[in-house]
């Protein structure tokens, strides 16, 4: 390494010191200045340190896009207010005790607003600075206090929903795990953040409270120390002191009222792992136009007549120094392309991508719900060649979701050189449930049962239902629908059927995660219906078993306050999923036979022989309640009668319900569930009292 680059190398490790030690160094000066007498010359400079760090400040906290882009701003805030309480302190000190001389005795800055700024008039003097308490106090402060504890209240309560919605992104692909945590960072940072500026506001409160309390203890001892210690007359200790204490205010009450400002206009608008002094300095001096106009601010200030020039105009020189120095640094930097430009013009370091160890992140987990395409089908998921896919698949997801009670997750959607060109693939959890062929340039005419022609065409079937089909040409549409067929395009015929495949295995798109997000939902509405059930009554896994098996069952767990009741009242009595799965769907049962039946008073049910029941009952005790331990020539006996009995139904029009005891309705429900798919099987305990049973069929008999 050559000797420019070691003494570059030094430069910015002294300067990562300055960094780290700065505000731990302001903070002991200020502690400092509380106990230790100082010369007046040192306290100018402080007093114009005071007022320039004010203006900073303010400034930084204008030129901010975000809160969270000055973070550091409460503590700034809590530091800012101490330098001023310190310096209130050590001026008090100077005029109590020199004060009598008059003058310049506690500074040349007092002096001057004392009499340049009021025109050495005691009575206007302590208008203006009850003006500016009042402004102050009144109006800022007590306006930017409640915003403070307004937004961090609504900043914590929207924390899970923002929460949810960085899950959702996720589970859409937008964004990947590391997109996703940083989110969740920044969440968690706004909500420290509005947390940190609703205490930091007490402290501005209670600064302009000690404002008003110093100025009357200085007026009061000034009377006592100037007419018993220094034999002042009365008009002498009046005009002398007052003038002085109300300098001493007025210096002191103008940065308060910046950092007021400054504190209103952060909490008012719509987050780095580094140590405070690190952060700060970067955010404060990360942008050089606020020096620039506070230099440029300090210089007009110092050329005023009257006003201390060196102290004013020598911090205008530093800063328009700083400023200056920090916006050529930058402009070399983004010369040599170390600076990136971000989307609003501020310059921001360009990220150097170290080379990144193997971790547990780049293991792929499996897709909840993935679709595989071939080649020749990438135009239907390509939104710029006008492909509706993407679309439609999220149209199925917002009915389902609607439909169902909770978000369906995303399709997680690529493309697979394996495959046949033309064919898809649709998985669950990594398994494939569900694939077909079809024809991106062409249109599946479906038969719905009864045509008045055929169409000319590729014959096919429907992914979907299974139903006879035929592939025609764009312009043979018309056509075909007026012979009576069902036409539909590519993409609604892939969205049909991966609505058809999670309809029929909804159960397990509902996991932990989900059933959480659920609770924590209905937690806002219903607090205390919620907070006793997991894990005081029951565990998380037995509730998302329950409403996987109503899922299952086809139920829809829509009506989640009724579910949690019932789980909340019959939790304590037992923990089996499928008993507790029984006494929801018993609470649900005006939901569940209006899901079949609709509105209508009457309900046509198919029953079983009194016998048969009996025997069924004796042979499920048998088995412990498995169907498969069914005699077979029964089971295939019973299925044949209930098959003819719903196709009888649904040839009229009626929906096919079977009932039958509560003992052997969960047994007949996965029985018929793939066989008879047309057949719901409800309990007597299902059916509403305001509902006329009407029996179309008995098995058995």
């Amino acid at each position: 390494m050559d000797l420019k680059a070691k003494l570059s190398q030094v430069a910015s490790d002294n300067s990562a010191i300055f960094k780290g030690i700065a505000t731990p160094l302001l903070v002991l000066a200020t502690l400092a200045m509380i106990v230790l007498p100082m010369p007046t010359f040192l306290l100018d400079s402080l007093f114009a340190f005071n007022i320039s760090l004010s203006l900073v400040v303010l400034l930084v906290a204008i030129y901010a896009l975000r809160p969270l882009d000055f973070a550091s701003f409460p503590s700034v805030l809590l530091i800012a207010t101490l330098l001023r309480l310190a310096l209130n302190v050590a001026s008090t000190r100077l005029v109590l005790l020199e004060g009598h001389e008059g003058g310049d005795a506690a500074g040349k800055v007092i002096e001057a607003f004392g009499s340049v700024v009021i025109g050495g008039n005691y009575a206007v003097g302590l208008v203006v600075f009850l003006i500016l308490v009042i402004i102050n106090f009144a109006v800022v402060t007590k306006g930017a206090g409640r915003i403070s504890e307004v937004s961090a209240r609504f900043t914590l309560d929207a924390m899970p929903g923002k929460q949810m919605a960085i899950d959702a992104d996720l589970n859409a692909g937008i964004i990947d795990q590391d997109q996703a945590r940083d989110r969740r960072a920044e969440v968690t940072k706004e909500a420290d953040f509005y947390g940190s500026m609703d205490g930091a506001s007490k402290f501005v409160k209670g600064d302009a409270i000690a404002g008003i309390l110093i100025l009357v203890i200085n007026i009061l001892g000034g009377f006592v120390i100037g007419m018993v210690q220094h034999g002042l007359s009365f008009g002498e200790a009046v005009e002398i002191y007052t003038l002085l204490t109300i300098g001493d205010g007025l210096v002191a009450q103008i940065p308060s009222l910046l950092l007021s400002i400054a504190a209103a206009l952060m909490v008012t608008r719509q987050n780095e792992s580094e140590d405070m002094g690190t952060i700060v300095y970067s955010q404060m001096l990360g942008n050089p136009k606020a020096l620039l106009v506070s230099g440029g601010l300090l210089f007009v200030m110092g050329i005023v007549p009257g006003m201390p020039h060196f102290a004013f105009l020598s911090m205008a020189f530093i800063s328009l120094g700083i400023g200056y120095f920090l916006y050529k640094k930058q402009h070399q930097l983004q010369a040599k392309g170390e600076l990136a430009t971000s989307p609003d013009g501020k310059p921001v370091p360009k990220a150097t991508e170290p080379v990144k160890e193997l971790g547990w992140d780049d293991v792929n987990q499996v897709d909840v719900v993935g679709l595989e395409v071939g080649y020749r089908l990438i135009p239907l998921v390509d939104v710029g060649q006008g492909g509706e896919l993407l679309s439609r698949i999220k149209g199925v997801r917002k009915k389902l979701s609607q439909e169902y009670g909770f978000l369906v997750p995303a399709v997680h959607i690529r493309d697979n050189l394996d495959l046949n060109a033309n064919s898809y693939r649709i998985s669950l959890m990594g398994v494939t449930i569900g694939e077909a062929e079809i024809r991106h340039d062409c249109e599946l005419a479906i038969n719905p049962g009864q045509v008045f022609g055929q169409v000319d065409g590729v014959k096919t079937t429907d992914p979907a239902f299974g139903l006879e089909a035929v592939w025609i040409m764009p312009e043979q549409r018309e056509h075909a629908q007026t012979l009576g067929y069902t036409v539909v395009d590519p993409a609604t015929v892939v969205a049909t059927h991966i609505s058809q495949l999670l309809t029929n295995n909804a159960s397990q798109l509902l996991g932990h995660e989900e059933v959480q997000n659920l609770l924590d939902i209905l937690q806002r509405q219903y607090p205390k219906l919620v907070e006793g059930l997991v894990p005081d009554i029951l565990p998380l896994g037995v509730v998302v078993k329950v409403m996987q098996n109503l899922l299952h069952e086809g139920v829809p767990i829509r009506d989640l306050r009724t579910i949690i009741q019932t789980l909340v009242e019959y939790g304590a009595k037992s923990q089996e999923p499928d008993v507790l799965t029984a006494a929801a769907r018993i609470a649900l049962k005006r939901l569940i036979v209006q899901e079949i039946n609709g509105v209508e008073s009457e309900l046509a049910v198919i029953t079983l022989a009194p016998d048969l029941e009996q025997m069924l009952h004796q042979s499920m005790q048998a088995t412990g309640g498995d169907a498969a331990g069914m005699e077979p020539g029964l089971a295939e006996r019973l299925q044949t009668s209930l098959a003819t009995a719903t196709e009888q139904l649904e040839l009229e029009g009626m929906p096919a319900i079977l009932l039958t005891s509560g003992v052997l309705r969960s047994t007949l429900s996965r029985f018929v569930k793939n066989t008879i798919p047309g057949l719901k099987v409800l309990s007597y305990q299902e059916i509403p009292d305001d509902k006329q049973i009407k029996v179309v069929s008995s098995v058995g008999q």
